[in-house]
């Protein structure tokens, strides 16, 4: 239940509407709260911080942020949409969690409410001569803080809605499940290949609806695995797409079913949080829609290229770590592994496809996994020559030139 209220907590935390209206009502109780702290104020200060010389610039404050404020936004959504139809519509959600846009929009409606309410408690008296020291000083806090904001934005908005942007939030993105990976190995379940099947007449979970599964509470489910001394098999791990009615996991023991499947959320669409995998995907899908005949922007597609080798470069190198714990954490819950060959068929397999006519995109592709076959996981290297040859294939199969073939066969041997 902790995890799954964690993974609540921080999806509502990155909805923009609810970071903005946090940082909006904590504005609002700062100046509902200030005539409670005027009661030791000095009489140097009352006198030279009087309501006449705050109310101007609360004014001020007010008309400003409002037009700062919508101005921003439709900036924001304008640029979120161009970028989103440049790359992908799954980046659309990744770009909408975009810290430094949430922090700046919530400091310009923050100021604008506080600006608001104080002028509402100075016209209905609510604030005496004392109160407006106090609003002043917070005022001055508030300025200094808009004076901040607005220079993040500058240097940010130049970036904002560019595909270079996008794809540093989707390799981002497509990185933190693989760092859980390594400082989790198989997200501190068994693996698969190292556990005994379900045996006949374990009990099936059903899953509740049709859709993804989002994410598995696994300290939650072990625990209560615990009590019974029970076994589970999770059939369909994060990222899978299941119906309503087929197993999501067999558990073999005396536990509830219902109860355990309190610890799986689902959804309509996959999430980074704990699938590997999309990530990967996404930046494959930015590929393919820069080869597609209506844009043709092969520099975008080697551009993922470099980003999902360099991804699958770093997973493979900490794979290896020596000092990398492989116990697991979770010993009553077996979970298939992500492998090597799920990793680079994500990555490269459409890109490949869509890519495979021309020589420029071909020749990175192939660059880029003879480097992958030098990679310390054997795995990794293994499934890098593997899945060079299926390029090899694709390029006897969609490039005429004989010459052209020749050249990039080479490349093989001399990236």
């Amino acid at each position: 239940m902790r995890a799954r209220l964690w993974l609540w907590l921080t999806r509502l935390w990155r909805r923009p509407g609810i970071r903005i209206s946090a940082f909006g009502s904590a504005a609002l109780l700062v100046a509902l709260i200030a005539p409670l702290l005027d009661r030791s104020m000095p009489e140097a200060l009352i006198d030279r911080f009087s309501r006449d010389a705050v109310l101007p610039i609360l004014n001020i404050l007010a008309s400003s942020m409002l037009a700062v404020t919508t101005f921003s936004l439709g900036i924001m959504v304008q640029a979120f949409r161009s970028a989103a139809g440049q790359a992908t519509p799954r980046a659309y959600r990744l770009l909408m969690q975009d810290m430094t846009t949430l922090n700046v929009m919530s400091v310009f409606v923050g100021a604008f409410l506080f600006s608001l309410a104080s002028i509402v408690m100075f016209r209905a008296g609510f604030y005496g001569d004392s109160a407006a020291v106090i609003v002043f000083a917070m005022t001055m806090v508030c300025i200094v803080l808009i004076v901040v904001a607005i220079l993040r934005w500058i240097a940010h908005l130049s970036q904002l809605g560019s595909l270079h942007h996008t794809l540093n939030l989707v390799e981002q993105a497509a990185q933190k499940p693989l760092r859980h990976l390594l400082d989790t190995p198989n997200m501190g379940a068994r693996p698969a290949s190292d556990a005994p099947r379900a045996p006949k007449g374990s009990t099936a979970l059903p899953a509740p609806r049709s859709g993804y599964v989002q994410f598995i509470s696994l300290a939650e489910l072990n625990a209560q695995l615990d009590r019974t001394e029970a076994t589970l098999w999770v059939y369909a791990p994060p990222g899978s797409w299941v119906l309503e009615g087929t197993p999501l996991a067999y558990v073999d023991g005396d536990c509830d079913p219902a109860q355990l499947l309190e610890n799986f959320t689902m959804g309509d669409e996959r999430t980074v949080e704990q699938d590997a995998r999309f990530g990967l995907v996404i930046l494959s899908e930015v590929a393919s829609r820069a080869l597609s005949p209506g844009v043709n922007d092969p520099g975008t597609a080697i551009d993922v290229i470099h980003r999902t080798e360099r991804i699958l470069w770093q997973f493979g190198q900490g794979m290896c770590a020596p000092d990398r714990d492989t116990t697991p954490r979770f010993p009553r819950i077996v979970l298939g592994t992500v492998s090597a060959d799920d990793l680079m068929q994500d990555g490269f397999a459409t890109l490949m496809q869509d890519g495979g006519d021309r020589f420029d995109v071909m020749a990175q592709v192939i660059k880029a996994l003879s480097r992958l076959r030098q990679s310390a996981w054997p795995d990794l290297a293994a499934s890098a020559e593997k899945t060079q040859q299926n390029a090899l294939g694709i390029i006897d199969r969609k490039i005429a030139d004989p010459e052209t073939v020749a050249a990039l066969k080479a490349k093989v041997e001399n990236p």
